[in-house]
């Protein structure tokens, strides 16, 4: 391998990581699995029918946010009487159908796979075991992750680093030794505040 990309693992998905790197923790949607279009519309959705709007741009700068926390958050902000908790019910009834249509991003998983059996492995989600379990279990990557760290085994969520500090618990880790994967600017914070390197994986999109 280039001696480059040798030195080069947090902006090359093909890099050898350093030692010290025991534990790599990814991110579900945007980060593993391409599933941000599918759950802008399902938002949309469910968003439509409470007469709220969220523009596309403001959706992503929410990336890993707990959903209940952002349907609450947008009922307060638009004035709606429409509840967080039945917003939230439905843009996870709309979601759902769209699961079995879900896309891997490949240089993500390809890490995830290299590092299989090497290093320990976990997932931190800022969404619920319901929806996620299903995401991985459909993307066949379920048995990838024996650690899997979900909005509903946390109190707080992104980017408070409560679900990436449990994740190296359960990994039997010091988070120094934990390196976070994400694409969304809470979970850059969260790791950050849990003391973790952390991989921008956005520029992998289109990497083969």
């Amino acid at each position: 391998m280039n001696e480059n990309i040798k030195q080069d693992w947090r902006s090359h998905p093909q890099a050898e990581l350093p030692e010290h790197i025991r534990g790599l923790i990814f991110d579900c949607d945007g980060t593993l699995v391409d599933t941000m279009p599918m759950h802008y519309r399902a938002w949309q959705t469910a968003l439509g029918e409470a007469g709220i709007s969220l523009t596309e741009d403001a959706f992503y700068s929410l990336a890993g946010m707990p959903t209940l926390k952002i349907a609450q958050s947008l009922a307060q902000a638009q004035k709606s009487n429409v509840s967080g908790e039945h917003i939230t019910h439905r843009k996870e009834e709309a979601y759902i159908q769209s699961i079995p249509d879900i896309e891997l991003i490949a240089a993500v998983v390809g890490i995830a796979r290299r590092e299989n059996g090497r290093r320990h492995l976990a997932v931190a989600s800022g969404g619920i075991h319901r929806i996620v379990d299903q995401q991985l279990k459909a993307a066949g990557l379920m048995d990838l992750f024996p650690i899997v760290i979900c909005a509903d085994d946390v109190e707080h969520g992104k980017p408070a680093p409560d679900s990436f500090l449990l994740a190296a618990r359960r990994m039997g880790l010091k988070p120094e030794e934990c390196v976070v994967y994400e694409d969304g600017e809470l979970g850059f914070q969260a790791a950050a505040a849990a003391g973790m390197s952390c991989v921008d994986v956005r520029p992998w999109y289109d990497v083969r």
